[in-house]
């Protein structure tokens, strides 16, 4: 073997995106049964799916969305792993925010372009072709982002492709003072302690919480930095605001925020 020229990585082998419909909702795959993403066709804007609304209850936590104008330029959202792109969509036309997302596999991007209705990019979006890993780890992405929202799945859907804590190190870098993060995780999987624990060992205890999970599953967790949690009627009150504006449901997300469980903040 010749030792002049060091083999380069190979890069990782990534599932093709597929799309199927049913009952008028179009749904996003990679090469499996298992949804990835999905979008009503007469309600392009809506979060369709109750998890990815659920990921939206960094809403409730921001003090950037609920300072307004009064906060200065456009706060940033930034989204590692498109799905299909509701997200995205959301925080680009209905809060109107800068817009980042981080997707690694180009048929994701392709196919929420041609079928998820992903505007193409302008001044308030970028769609980049990346490594979410790597893009919280570059150095002039810290403390650029106001929300992340972070769901990195594969094909196989098992447990997060980005997981460990140096991950969640770069996603703390990268979020400025203020900023919350969201991620989606199984919560009835083994993996969820592990995770969880990981995420509270970077942000600490008390700069963390969960949504209960869902029917299938999916518990939110929230993490956030440089402020201390709002008392309950204050996030009543933000509740009420959200809902009114942008008719979510963040009335329930109040009632299911918790703190970890114990068992998950020891976990190793």
């Amino acid at each position: 073997m010749s030792r002049s020229a060091p083999r380069r990585a190979r890069p990782p082998t990534l599932a093709p995106a597929t799309v199927s419909e049913s009952d008028g909702i179009r749904y996003l795959h990679l090469g499996t049964s298992w949804v990835q993403g999905a979008m009503r066709l007469a309600k392009p804007q809506r979060l369709e799916l109750e998890y990815v609304q659920r990921m939206m209850a960094w809403t409730l936590l921001s003090p950037r969305l609920h300072a307004g104008d009064a906060a200065g330029e456009s706060p940033h959202a930034v989204q590692l792993g498109l799905g299909a792109a509701s997200i995205t969509k959301f925080c680009h036309r209905k809060l109107r925010w800068r817009c980042t997302a981080v997707e690694i596999n180009a048929s994701v991007i392709s196919a929420c372009r041609l079928w998820f209705r992903l505007p193409a990019d302008d001044a308030r979006l970028a769609v980049l072709e990346a490594d979410a890993g790597a893009w919280v780890a570059e150095p002039a992405h810290a403390a650029t982002a106001d929300a992340l929202c972070v769901d990195l799945y594969d094909h196989e859907a098992a447990a997060p492709v980005l997981d460990d804590e140096a991950f969640y190190r770069g996603c703390h870098a990268a979020l400025a003072d203020g900023g919350v993060m969201s991620v989606n995780l199984f919560g009835r999987d083994v993996s969820f302690g592990r995770s969880a624990a990981r995420i509270a060992a970077v942000f600490g205890d008390a700069r963390t919480a969960m949504l209960r999970p869902t029917r299938e599953g999916n518990t939110i967790v929230l993490a956030w930095k440089g402020f201390a949690r709002p008392p309950r009627e204050v996030l009543e009150r933000r509740a009420d605001a959200i809902v009114a504006a942008w008719d979510l449901p963040a009335r329930k997300w109040v009632k299911l925020l918790q703190n970890l469980p114990e068992r998950t903040v020891t976990a190793a």
